[in-house]
C-alpha cells in the first residue's frame, strides 16, 4: 500500500503561507527548496505539510457558496483553556476566524482561514 507522505496546500506564496504554519504548529521549513515550493517537517524531520505557489487562489465561501473547500485540517489540543490560548496565538498569526463553537460542551471547535484563505479547525481532542 502506498504512504502517505504530506498534505500539500496550494497558494500565490508557498514561502508565507509556509512560514504561519510553521509558526502555528512548531515544525520547520525543509532548507533548499526554491521559492514556489516548502516542505514543513516536523519535530523529528518528517515532512507534514508542503506548499506550492499557484498563480492565483480564489478562497473557498466556507462554509457554502460558490467555492467549497476542498479539504481543511484539523488540528487539535488538550484543554479548553489550551484552545483558547492557541485562538490568540493563530489570530496574532493571520487566521481569521469563520465560526466560534468554543462553548460546545461535547466537542469545543473554532473553525478559522489561513491567510491563504484554507479553512482549518481547532479542537479539544
Amino acid at each position: 500500500m502506498p504512504r502517505l507522505r504530506q498534505v500539500v496546500l496550494d497558494a500565490t506564496d508557498a514561502q508565507a503561507l509556509a512560514e504561519f504554519y510553521r509558526r502555528l504548529l512548531g515544525f520547520r521549513i525543509r532548507p533548499g527548496d526554491p521559492d514556489d515550493w516548502a516542505v514543513l517537517l516536523d519535530t523529528t524531520g518528517v515532512p507534514r505539510l508542503a506548499f506550492q505557489r499557484v498563480p492565483s487562489l480564489p478562497p473557498p465561501t466556507w462554509p457554502s457558496g460558490p467555492r467549497p473547500q476542498m479539504l481543511h485540517l484539523d488540528l487539535t489540543v488538550a484543554t479548553r483553556a489550551e484552545l483558547d490560548e492557541q485562538h490568540e496565538r493563530a489570530i496574532a498569526l493571520g487566521a481569521r476566524l469563520l465560526a466560534d463553537n468554543a462553548d460546545d460542551p461535547e466537542e469545543p471547535l473554532r473553525v478559522y482561514a489561513d491567510p491563504a484563505g484554507h479553512p482549518f479547525c481547532l479542537f479539544v481532542g
